[in-house]
């Protein structure tokens, strides 16, 4: 079973350029996991044949957004956070909107695992939105993987808008404090390893210089200076059902690449 996650930085662009069958058809997948659509499903033209569709908008017009495509149908359907969450954690309203209304996550339940398609808010190049990452979204989506967890093993992936370490980014020092790789940022993606998640791509590749966003400024995607901040993690004790893990930056259509994830059902 192969699953892929893109942010595709607007759907309807990616469908413009002609490169979403192109993408579909070099990788297969069983399930698609897009982030920032930037639209609803009626204004996306029918994108490929032998899925059903799930999309979760956000309520800002092209904004932010979340859908899966899968072939196998889900026992269930999740959009957002549950509400005992963002309460709990006292998600409001900022400058930018409300993040539990933003399309953010889509949780999609088949019978061996959950899976967790998220966007995680960014910072924002002022860092106006950091604090409410760090003392809000992210514990708020942890405690949310932890209760699913308890359920059955977990999938995640996404753009959780986060470098881990050093090697996830093609300059480090000259980013240190900035959005995506904060100390913040990154304390919360180790919180989220040390409590059973793990970063599938790391058991098979290791090293610099696999990314998966690039700024479109200077070249940067012909000179592979970019970040790995697109993920697929993976509750422990799934680990041994996972046969592959991939970036695949030979795919074009977004400032973003795909990732993939492969298992062994």
């Amino acid at each position: 079973m192969r699953l892929v996650s893109w942010n595709v930085n607007g759907i309807r662009a990616v469908q413009r350029k002609g490169l979403f069958i192109p993408f579909v058809d070099a990788l297969s997948p069983d399930v698609i996991c897009l982030q920032e659509v930037k639209a609803e499903q009626h204004q996306s033209e029918h994108l490929i044949e032998g899925y059903e569709e799930h999309w979760y908008p956000a309520e800002k017009k092209g904004y932010s957004g979340t859908a899966v495509f899968t072939r196998p149908t889900p026992l269930q359907v999740t959009r957002g956070l549950p509400a005992s969450l963002a309460k709990k954690y006292s998600f409001h309203e900022d400058a930018f909107g409300d993040p539990n209304l933003e399309g953010r996550t889509l949780t999609v339940e088949f019978p061996e695992f959950y899976l967790v398609n998220v966007y995680t808010p960014n910072a924002k190049g002022d860092l106006s939105r950091l604090r409410h990452r760090h003392e809000q979204w992210d514990p708020a989506f942890l405690a949310y993987l932890k209760k699913l967890n308890k359920v059955k093993p977990v999938i995640v992936c996404g753009d959780l808008n986060v470098a881990h370490t050093a090697d996830d980014l093609a300059n480090p020092k000259a980013n240190v404090g900035k959005a995506g790789y904060t100390n913040e940022e990154r304390l919360r993606f180790e919180e989220l390893l040390a409590s059973g998640f793990v970063d599938s791509f790391r058991l098979f590749t290791q090293g610099n210089g696999h990314y998966t966003w690039w700024s479109n400024f200077s070249a940067a995607r012909e000179r592979n200076v970019g970040w790995r901040i697109d993920y697929f993690l993976v509750s422990a004790d799934f680990v041994s059902r996972v046969s592959a893990a991939e970036i695949h930056a030979d795919l074009m259509g977004s400032d973003h690449c795909p990732v993939s994830l492969t298992l062994d059902l």
